[in-house]
This record gives structure tokens, C-alpha cells and sequence, in this order.
């Protein structure tokens, strides 16, 4: 059975707080993109099942690969057969687009349903959650306000329909963890929830990421990249997480392939 699961981009994020526990309190937006890997599971052709990756090439070992770990995951709990697993990707990595919780959370759902298990979403959910903090959010796979460190979602009514996106990964690594490091914590100036209730075309002056002003000023690129989609016609124009992808909004389909370097693509609402 064939599957293919989506990106999603943040709407605004705000570093609310820092935890006892080292971690940061936040609040933002996720909203599902149309960026997809495919992941296809298939009964073993052999006694042992096997990972296969094609596309965007990964780093490590193939065993700590999220789809792997999603089916040991589900495996330890339920009686599962060996499978072959392939999986293309597409989706860029470590460009706060969560390709790799997306694969995770629709690896869980594909076995649920293949296999017939039965799981209900709020139980794949907290399985998921043990993958990471950002896969839960791609079992229901819409639109949520999340606080907490990004795993707490509450369901909002948010449609861009009508709207396209064009994201830009350029060839430039941020490290979350240095992007946290250089945050300052505030509570926002203006709820997201209060911002969303208003156009696309208002968001530009008070929907905030704040991993911007750090990441900016090391990586210069990323914010030429954004200010350039503004001159192209977006109406709301960021960066995407801790980076290093910008997304920008538009009224219109518009093609800017040729006008960056990088991955580039345009996607309708």
C-alpha cells in the first residue's frame, strides 16, 4: 500500500518561555502543505523485511530512520508480519517542514490500516509522540494552534484555500539547537489566534517568527531570500521553524524556479 505523506509550514512562532527541563515553551501555527514523500509498505519478499530510501539522500544508519522506528514501534505493541518499506523522499530535510515526522506519523497510520489494528487516532497520536514532538500533529494532519514544546494541539478553522505557496530551501544548514540558544523568550505582543482571524495580506507587520532575528543575522541568505519573495508579490512572506526554508504567500500562481538557488516550490492551497 502506497502512501504519501505531506510537509507543513509554520504561521508565525513564538518562543513564549524557557522550561525547567532545559526545553523552550512556544506557540505557533502548523498548516499541512501539498510537499509529499511516498512511503509503500508490502509484505516481505524475504524472511526478513528491508528499508529502502530513494530521492533527497539521508545521513545515518537506515535503522534510526523514523518510518523504521515507527513500525518497531507499532510492532512491540501488535502483531505485525516482516514488511519491505520504501521510501522516496522529497521533502527537504532539517527545514522546518517536518518530513521526517510526517513519515513517521503516516507509517503508523498505513500499518493501522493495512493490518487492520483498529488503533484510534488519540492512541496513534500518543504513539507517535514517543517518535517526536512534531509527529502527532500528521495523524489528523490539520490545522492546529500548538503550545507546549510544539505537542500540544488545539484545532483551529484556518483555510488558505484560494492561495498558493512557494517555498524556498536554499543550500543552508541552521542548527535548532544553536537557533534556540540565541532566542530571547517573550510572551507575543498579539495572539496567533487572534492574528489568523484576519487575511493573509494583514500578517505581514505582526506575525512573528522569532527564530528570525538570530538566524538573520547569521545567515543573511535566508533573509534576502524572504524580502525577495515580498518583491515578488507575496503577502506574507517567513521563515519556516528554526529554518532554513521561507515560504512565501501568494494571491496568485507564481513561479520563481529560475529566481533562487536551492529547492524550489509552488504549491496550491
Amino acid at each position: 500500500m502506497l502512501c504519501f505523506p505531506n510537509a507543513k509550514i509554520n504561521l508565525g512562532l513564538n518562543i513564549v518561555s524557557k522550561r525547567v527541563d532545559g526545553y523552550h515553551n512556544l506557540e505557533t501555527i502548523f498548516y499541512p502543505i501539498a510537499i509529499n514523500d511516498a512511503l509503500e509498505v508490502v509484505p516481505a519478499a524475504g524472511e526478513k523485511g528491508i528499508f529502502r530510501q530513494s530521492g533527497i539522500l539521508l545521513d545515518g544508519n537506515p535503522e534510526q530512520n523514523l518510518v523504521v522506528k515507527a513500525y518497531s514501534l507499532l510492532k512491540k505493541e501488535y502483531v505485525l508480519p516482516e514488511v519491505d518499506i520504501y521510501l522516496r523522499k522529497n521533502i527537504p530535510f532539517g527545514a522546518g517542514l517536518g518530513g521526517g515526522s510526517a513519515d513517521a506519523a503516516f507509517m503508523l497510520t498505513l500499518l493501522n490500516n493495512i493490518y487492520e489494528l483498529n488503533i484510534p487516532e488519540n492512541q496513534l497520536e500518543e504513539l507517535a509522540s514517543r517518535l517526536g514532538a512534531d509527529c502527532p500533529f500528521f495523524i489528523r494532519n490539520k490545522p492546529v494552534f500548538a503550545t507546549g514544546i510544539g505537542n500540544v494541539f488545539t484545532p483551529i478553522d484556518l483555510s488558505l484555500k484560494g492561495y498558493f505557496i512557494v517555498l524556498v530551501k536554499p543550500d543552508i544548514h541552521v542548527s535548532t539547537k544553536e537557533a534556540y540558544e540565541l532566542v530571547n523568550p517573550k510572551s507575543p505582543a498579539v495572539s496567533l489566534l487572534e492574528i489568523i482571524k484576519n487575511p493573509p495580506e494583514t500578517w505581514k507587520d505582526i506575525m512573528i517568527n522569532d527564530f528570525e532575528a538570530s538566524v538573520f543575522v547569521k545567515y543573511p541568505a535566508i533573509n534576502d531570500i524572504k524580502e525577495k519573495l515580498y518583491d515578488f508579490g507575496a503577502v506574507y512572506a517567513s521563515m519556516s521553524g528554526s529554518g532554513s526554508s521561507v515560504f512565501g504567500i501568494f494571491k496568485e500562481e507564481t513561479n520563481l524556479s529560475k529566481e533562487f538557488q536551492g529547492n524550489v516550490f509552488c504549491v496550491k492551497c
